[in-house]
């Protein structure tokens, strides 16, 4: 059964934050290559992180690849063949930690993640839809010859951004799932969502749509409209704990809400400060409804 075989047969749990956990055991992420730095520095930390939602009944595993591009390892001074061979590691240590009991997501963040200010919360980079694919390319080609089960295409601010992502998914043989950040019923750009969600209307590579790293209630609002505007294709929901990156102070701010499973969602999990226990909640919450 392949990944999109088996959302239909969803809803499937995904995990929660991979650096909220990260930093849970102990991790120093302070720096802009955040989590991906373990790649090179601890992959062991990378496999446990996994394993705790694998624990908590995940059933999709995201790749610690949010953050990780060639040109953000290049500021840091890691070569273009080094860095290559870290994004494969990303999936590589995903499969180790499923132990073929989770689907693997290959995670491609926007360009504000590698800026490392808070951008991918804003968008309008003052880039090109060319500039922006040429950026995506490279990351998503390796990352396709590593063969995840689905590329995670997320934290999308912006339509420009979502644009330049399906154009450089062309041709690399890997389903994805595309996720717009929002506010409200906006993309954090500031666009109506229901133009965001229409452009996978009719691609076939796309097997999912929605929007994470936002609040509670924007991801369930979100639902029935991604549904409607994308054609019906599946919905992807994973938010935040309902807190605030500051991005100033670097810090979170605010209460977290309890996690929920929105009615009608395909993919359901938790990001920025949602770790194992929300992800177990949530898992209990799918296999009640599954009864």
């Amino acid at each position: 059964m392949g990944f999109a075989e088996a959302l239909a047969a969803g809803p499937l749990v995904l995990d929660g934050g991979l650096a909220t956990q990260l930093e849970a055991d102990g991790a120093d992420l302070s720096g802009a290559l955040w989590s991906a730095r373990l790649l090179r520095d601890d992959p062991a930390a990378i496999v446990a992180a996994h394993a705790a939602y694998l624990r908590a009944g995940a059933q999709v595993l995201t790749t610690a690849s949010y953050q990780a591009t060639l040109p953000g390892f290049a500021a840091a001074g890691i070569p273009a063949t080094e860095a290559a061979a870290l994004l494969r590691r990303s999936v590589r240590l995903a499969r180790e930690a499923a132990r073929g009991r989770a689907w693997v997501a290959a995670s491609a963040g926007p360009y504000g993640a590698m800026l490392a200010d808070g951008s991918e919360y804003r968008g309008n980079y003052g880039l090109s839809v060319r500039e922006l694919t040429a950026f995506h390319r490279p990351r998503l080609e390796i990352l396709a010859e590593a063969a995840p089960d689905v590329l995670a295409l997320e934290t999308v601010p912006d339509l420009r951004e979502a644009e330049a992502l399906l154009t450089a998914l062309d041709g690399l043989g890997v389903p994805a799932w595309l996720s717009f950040t929002a506010d409200g019923s906006r993309t954090r750009a500031g666009q109506p969502l229901e133009e965001a969600f229409a452009l996978v209307t009719g691609l076939d590579t796309i097997v999912a749509v929605g929007v994470n790293c936002c609040e509670p209630a924007d991801a369930a609002a979100a639902v029935p409209l991604a549904r409607h505007a994308s054609g019906g294709k599946p919905v992807v929901v994973y938010p935040n704990s309902g807190e605030t990156w500051d991005a100033v102070t670097r810090s979170w701010a605010g209460n977290p809400h309890p996690p929920a499973v929105p009615d009608g969602a395909a993919l359901v999990g938790g990001c920025c400060r949602v770790g194992p226990p929300a992800i177990a909640a949530i898992a209990d919450s799918v296999r009640a409804r599954s009864r």
